[in-house]
């Protein structure tokens, strides 16, 4: 069985206005794990110590455990670099499992809210 183009996951790094933001879309499971650490190692290279590294989940359309296990890493490994990681936009999908893990009580998250570019980014 082949995937369908809303099932592969891809994840983009961008400079924002309040630090380096991921985009990231598709199935967060065990096979997207590594794309999203190699991703997140990315966006921590980039930018100040102290400034907030985002995800915008918008266009996650699942998420399980091995999606949230890399998120929950991606927030230790933020820390350690001196960085706040924030969730913006979460699709109901991972929304949903956020809430039922309490995962939503350790994440900042922003329901509605993109990150906004950096006039400079390209």
């Amino acid at each position: 069985m082949h995937p369908t183009p809303e099932s592969v996951f891809t994840t983009t790094v961008k400079a924002t206005t309040t630090g380096p933001a991921s985009e990231a879309t598709g199935e967060l499971d065990l096979d997207a794990a590594p794309i999203l650490h190699a991703a997140l190692r990315r966006a921590l290279m980039t930018g100040p110590p102290g400034t907030i590294l985002i995800i915008d989940l918008a266009g996650v359309t699942f998420c399980d455990s091995s999606g949230l296990n890399a998120l929950l890493l991606a927030r230790m490994a933020a820390e350690r670099a001196g960085r706040t990681l924030h969730l913006a936009r979460p699709s109901h999908a991972v929304a949903r499992l956020l809430k039922i893990t309490g995962a939503d009580k350790v994440f900042p998250v922003d329901l509605d809210r993109a990150p906004v570019p950096h006039p400079r980014a390209g």
